[in-house]
């Protein structure tokens, strides 16, 4: 059976991009491959800098995943922090890893276009630290979005550039990403991220989904005339979630006229109510069992370290650590 890994953020609460782009596959692949999956908090440190946002957000991430079907025993579910390995093997990574090449990410790039003034270490080590979790547990794919393409391409590098340094020690896994859902639109048009402020979370009260629904950016096309579907962030998030039947009758409406935005917005937050609503309720439910959720995450935490101490000994053997 392949391995598959991946990790998320703890940095908010999940949204509609989190569970399209990335959650709905993790819940999907549970059936037919062997499964890790962390909270990545080591890399949230990177924006998130208090302990209670930390450990409230932490939490909320398990929960969510939990409401949304993830299953312990499928999947090893664990809490990267918990697992010193990770930041071992990056620091072995850092030694072998030139400046230059690390200078291509996107997320370094981007932050250095946006002219930030105080960006960490942490932020320009992002892609290393996210090859040696991925590294660690030796997997065949990783499921991202299209924007993480790059840093799956770095990590292949990394784990090549050790083995013809040290010998043969670790797979290069292969990005698993599903191009329909590669990049979610945001209430504003942009990619859909916390750090845009432009989500629609799926855990959110009503009023306040309502609202973050209602937000969503149209185009100013009169209420009788025809409207192009495929250009509009509504009909791009409702097809996402709604079968091919409600998607043709929602296009069809937009191409008659007499259909307004309005319209389209609420058909979509009825949708989304409705598609998450057994989620929605098992979300309230495990949000009380506090020791529950540590409890899972405390087991999984010790499969997985089974694993990464395997891997992480035989690159200390190899370099002469041991």
């Amino acid at each position: 059976m392949k391995r598959i890994l991946s990790g998320i953020q703890p940095s908010g609460r999940p949204h509609l991009g989190n569970y399209l782009g990335a959650m709905r596959q993790h819940i999907e692949m549970q059936e037919k491959f062997e499964c890790f999956l962390f909270i990545a908090d080591l890399h949230a440190l990177t924006t998130v800098r208090n302990a209670e946002d930390m450990r409230s957000q932490t939490f909320d991430l398990a929960v969510s995943y939990l409401a949304l079907g993830l299953d312990p025993t499928r999947t090893v579910f664990f809490k990267q922090s918990d697992l010193s390995e990770h930041a071992e093997l990056c620091w072995i990574f850092d030694c072998i890893t030139k400046m230059p090449f690390v200078e291509r990410a996107h997320a370094w790039k981007d932050a250095q276009n946006k002219g930030k003034k105080d960006i960490s270490v942490g932020l320009f080590n992002y892609p290393i630290l996210q090859a040696a979790d991925i590294l660690l547990y030796q997997p065949d794919l990783v499921p991202v979005g299209q924007d993480q393409k790059q840093h799956i391409e770095m990590t292949r590098d990394i784990a090549q550039n050790f083995n013809n340094i040290f010998g043969e020690t670790f797979k290069t896994p292969e990005a698993e990403i599903k191009e329909e859902v590669a990049i979610v639109p945001g209430t504003d048009g942009m990619k859909m991220s916390k750090s845009y402020g432009n989500t629609i979370e799926i855990f959110a009260d009503e009023k306040t989904l309502k609202k973050q629904v209602m937000s969503i950016v149209t185009s100013s096309v009169p209420l009788e005339d025809p409207k192009d579907p495929e250009s509009c962030n509504v009909f791009n998030l409702y097809k996402l979630i709604a079968d091919p039947k409600e998607t043709k009758e929602m296009e069809d409406l937009y191409q008659k006229g007499g259909f307004g935005y309005g319209e389209a917005k609420n058909a979509l937050l009825q949708k989304i109510l409705s598609y998450f609503a057994e989620a929605r309720e098992r979300y309230e439910k495990i949000s009380n069992k506090k020791d529950f959720v540590h409890d899972i995450l405390n087991e999984g935490a010790k499969k997985a370290k089974k694993v990464a101490e395997k891997t992480l000994e035989e690159a200390k053997k190899k370099i002469g650590y041991i």
